[in-house]
């Protein structure tokens, strides 16, 4: 069956990118199961993948298809979704409720992916229900093709940390908590790739250079990160190379991906490698251990401490962070040469989170509309032209100040605009927000209100670009877009609950234009529900 199916997937991929036919092809057979997980001491029901907590990387070089055949053998539907891979004309394969049916129970469903035109450091997580309180989640690693230089020379090792709160909950009472209209309580404890405390180590040789990729696969806390005795130079942010600045700690917050770079310059012994909650009242950390391999001294000393509640010390790292002009990106050419700051803006749109209750439950919405999902994924929909699941324009530019209600909210965009997102937080809490499809420049923060004289505090030439920001408390976030991806794209706060209870929607991105330049046709394989169930996929 997997042959049968991979030959079929294999033809349409030869026919639909044929531009693309010279790139290598990775192949990956999944097994997603149940199983006792234990990371904090407490035993409960984990997601595995072939048996692995968390999951394995998945390797790959720039422009290579993934060919990933995930076979579910949960009890329930499931889904993967892939935290920055912009599956570039193709959001069939974006793997969220909207633009994909779910993979049953004991079905298989084969991912065609192609890492087009990009580089860095992502991962990968599970999207329905709340199966990423159970894990499900590993690490992206894309690097550049041989003949396309990078800003640093080739490390001695390349490691994954993948950093996150964890609740001792099961996922399904976690799920039913929300579903029952309350508040999710704070989180047991932090895991370093899947462990508590002194669970993960990672070796290393006195005197050579590592890069660590570091991505926050929590639910809701932001975390620092930082190495005992130890300097991290960082060199790249969700796919872009960074100006290389030098930092004792670093704050990761959900759904963000970094990569340092660490020279072994120390006595030979071991080190804390540490994690901790930011912007929370009891403060949670874990503890890794960096062993040289020629150390006879285990880690020793009080574990070094790092930010609590600093917001102006965040935000001050945040601006730091900036796009290295002259480095090549996934291309030859360098990434500066796209000048994002002299296109004029086409449109500007405004987006404050809010939280309440509707109908007696708590919810959380963007500018008054709690989503809901719709009974046929909104992408499906759309393609086969199935009238009343979702109506574009259901989501304003702009807040209304209106109460919450519940929508299935849907806004669109025009291919090939170019336009400035404004995230605005009234609350308390720092925010994180994703687009899904999209690196976004973001070209400024600050706190309070936004206004349009904001712009003066703009940074026009260097500002990173990443496919997740956060927003802090009662601050904005700006970011530009260049609009250029056709598809219906997730835009979600990254706090799972939160995410789960409605703050979310989806982008249209749309051109009259029927074309494979602009977007690939539905595959063959694409799973069909609801609405879309008796519908043909057949475009051969």
């Amino acid at each position: 069956m997997f042959w049968q199916t991979y030959i079929a997937f294999l033809f349409l991929a030869v026919v639909v990118i044929v531009v693309e036919a010279e790139s290598p092809y990775r192949f990956f057979d999944w097994s997603i199961t149940y199983g006792d997980i234990s990371p904090l001491g407490v035993r409960q029901q984990g997601i595995l993948i072939n048996g692995q907590f968390p999951g394995p990387d998945i390797y790959s070089v720039t422009n290579d298809n993934l060919i990933i055949n995930v076979h579910n053998n949960l009890d329930e539907p499931f889904l993967l979704s892939w935290n920055g891979l912009q599956q570039r004309r193709n959001s069939y394969q974006d793997g969220v409720y909207g633009t994909t049916c779910p993979i049953p129970p004991g079905k298989n469903f084969t991912y065609i992916l192609q890492v087009k035109d990009q580089i860095g450091s992502f991962f990968y997580f599970p999207s329905l229900a709340f199966h990423k309180a159970a894990g499900g989640f590993g690490g992206i690693r894309i690097v550049s093709r041989p003949r396309i230089p990078v800003p640093f020379p080739e490390p001695a090792g390349d490691f994954t940390l993948l950093i996150g709160d964890w609740f001792n909950h099961d996922h399904r009472q976690l799920k039913a908590k929300l579903d029952g209209g309350h508040k999710l309580p704070s989180p047991d404890g932090i895991l370093i790739n899947g462990h508590g405390s002194n669970g993960a180590s990672f070796t290393v040789e006195q005197g050579k250079t590592y890069r660590f990729r570091i991505s926050n696969v929590g639910l809701q806390n932001s975390l620092n990160f930082r190495i005992q005795g130890h300097k991290m130079k960082l060199v790249e942010v969700e796919g872009t190379h960074t100006v290389q600045t030098i930092y004792e700690s670093l704050d990761v917050h959900v759904g963000q991906s970094y990569s340092v770079l660490v020279t072994m310059d120390q006595a030979a012994q071991d080190f804390y490698i540490l994690a901790s909650t930011r912007f929370t009242d009891k403060i949670l950390f874990s503890t890794a251990s960096l062993h040289y391999s020629n150390s006879n001294k285990p880690v020793s000393g009080p574990i070094p401490v790092g930010p609590t509640d600093q917001i102006d010390w965040s935000l001050n790292q945040a601006r730091s962070i900036r796009t290295n002009l002259s480095a090549s990106g996934p291309r030859p050419n360098p990434q500066g040469s796209y000048n994002y700051g002299l296109i004029n803006i086409t449109r500007t749109i405004k987006l404050v989170s809010t939280a309440d209750q509707v109908n007696g439950k708590q919810r959380y919405g963007v500018n008054s509309v709690s989503f809901v999902p719709a009974d046929t994924p909104l992408k499906l929909a759309d393609y086969f032209k199935i009238g009343g699941v979702f109506r574009v324009g259901s989501i304003l530019d702009n807040p209304t100040g209106q109460n919450m209600y519940l929508g299935t909210s849907v806004m669109g965009a025009d291919y090939r605009t170019f336009v400035e997102v404004v995230f605005e937080n009234h609350e308390n809490s720092v925010q994180s927000w994703h687009i899904d499809g999209y690196a976004f420049w973001v070209v400024g923060m600050n706190g309070g209100l936004w206004t349009p004289n904001c712009r003066e505090q703009y940074n026009l030439r260097d500002a990173i670009s990443r496919s997740t920001t956060q927003v802090y408390p009662r601050s904005w976030t700006s970011i530009y877009i260049a609009v250029d991806n056709v598809g219906m794209w997730n835009v979600r706060s990254e706090f799972w609950a939160r995410q789960y209870l409605g703050q979310q929607f989806y982008l249209r991105v749309y051109t009259a234009v029927n074309s494979l330049r602009d977007e690939f046709p539905i595959p063959n394989n694409a799973l069909l529900c609801g609405r879309a169930h008796s519908k043909s996929t057949s475009t051969l």
